[in-house]
């Protein structure tokens, strides 16, 4: 029996996906900006930390680049109530996609603050900067060109990761995605338009992001 493609089933249901991809996208930079800070934090402590502080923060990056985040997710809905924490299927999501990025943008930002320029940090010193005052005006300003391609490659797979928040009832683009084709039955339809939407998601993001680098930090980002 042939299929018949009948997108003007789903037309109506466009709003839906785009609200869905909006409430994806305000997942992503919530969590991407989270992780961002954890990784700031995690990286400057590797780099220049004590040993015992080093190693707490090397436990975390292990254990959450070692798991998959959807087991993190499920640990935080699913076990965290069982200790009396009783967390929405939206906080758990954020929650458990910001730490998933705070460990990788750790070993990301690590590699950063170990590429500035040794004779900088010299001269830094020479001028009677503080260890603060050497990552705030020395180190972050080389990390934030340096590293800008690859923290705007790890926001769009966040953004793409989004989808796994469907499992938990979250209404984000996949979602909507699952909820209309579970009324039109129209699973071809449903899953190719969303994958468009996906698809142009990611690609303003990208230009966005290139744009903003080249701006900014006059980071060497191919624009789309």
């Amino acid at each position: 029996m042939g299929y018949v493609l009948q997108y003007g089933q789903i037309w109506p249901y466009l709003p839906r996906l785009l609200d869905g991809a909006w409430l994806a996208l305000q997942i992503a930079v919530l969590a991407f900006c989270g992780g961002l800070l954890i990784g700031t934090l995690g990286a400057a402590i590797k780099s220049f930390g004590p040993r015992w502080l080093s190693m707490i923060v090397g436990a975390y990056v292990t254990f959450f680049t070692n798991t998959p985040q959807l087991v993190q997710i499920f640990f935080l809905y699913f076990a965290l109530p069982d200790a009396g924490i009783l967390l929405s299927s939206f906080n758990a999501v954020l929650l458990g996609m910001t730490l998933n990025a705070g460990a990788y943008l750790t070993e990301i930002q690590r590699a950063g603050f170990e590429s500035s320029r040794r004779s900088e940090l010299e001269a830094s010193e020479v001028l009677g900067f503080s260890r603060l005052q050497q990552i705030r005006y020395v180190i972050l300003p080389h990390v934030a060109q340096v590293l800008f391609p690859p923290l705007s490659n790890h926001f769009i797979i966040m953004t793409l990761g989004t989808s796994m928040a469907a499992v938990f009832g979250v209404e984000e683009l996949t979602g909507q995605a699952l909820n209309i084709n579970s009324m039109t039955f129209r699973s071809i339809e449903v899953f190719t338009v969303t994958a468009g939407i996906y698809v142009v998601l990611t690609l303003i993001a990208s230009v966005l992001l290139a744009a903003f680098g080249r701006f900014a930090f006059r980071a060497r980002t191919k624009l789309i």
